[in-house]
Parts: C-alpha cells; structure tokens; sequence
C-alpha cells in the first residue's frame, strides 16, 4: 500500500506538466465533495436559518440586492 508520505513525495517530483494535472483533478474532486456536503446540510434543513433570515429581512424591507 501506499503512504500519504510515498505520494506527496511522487507529486513533488512530477514534471510541472503533469503536476498541474495532478492539481486540476484534486481541486474537481474537493469541489465535488463541497457539493456533495452542501446538497446534503441542505436537505438535513442545516441551511434553514438563512432562509429564514432572508424571509425577515425581506418583510421588514431590509433586503439588500448584491
């Protein structure tokens, strides 16, 4: 098997290439996982509170468009 340490060993030495390959697939595979997490606070109501914000501010005509 191989160690974490054996890895970022290997990354360091790609060529820069290949490196940046590398570093395209595990930012993909974060966003993925960040998405993943999102979807599911949401439908777990985790996220309730900012609606809930969003419906106060917007009667008590505080709402502020970005």
């Amino acid at each position: 098997m191989t160690t974490a340490d054996e890895i970022k060993q290997a990354v360091l030495s790609l060529p820069e290439a290949e490196y940046a390959k590398i570093m395209d697939w595990l930012h993909e595979l974060a966003e993925e996982a960040w998405d993943r997490q999102f979807e599911e606070d949401v439908l777990a109501g985790k996220l309730d509170f900012l609606k809930a914000e969003v419906e106060q501010a917007k009667r008590e005509g505080t709402l502020k468009t970005l």
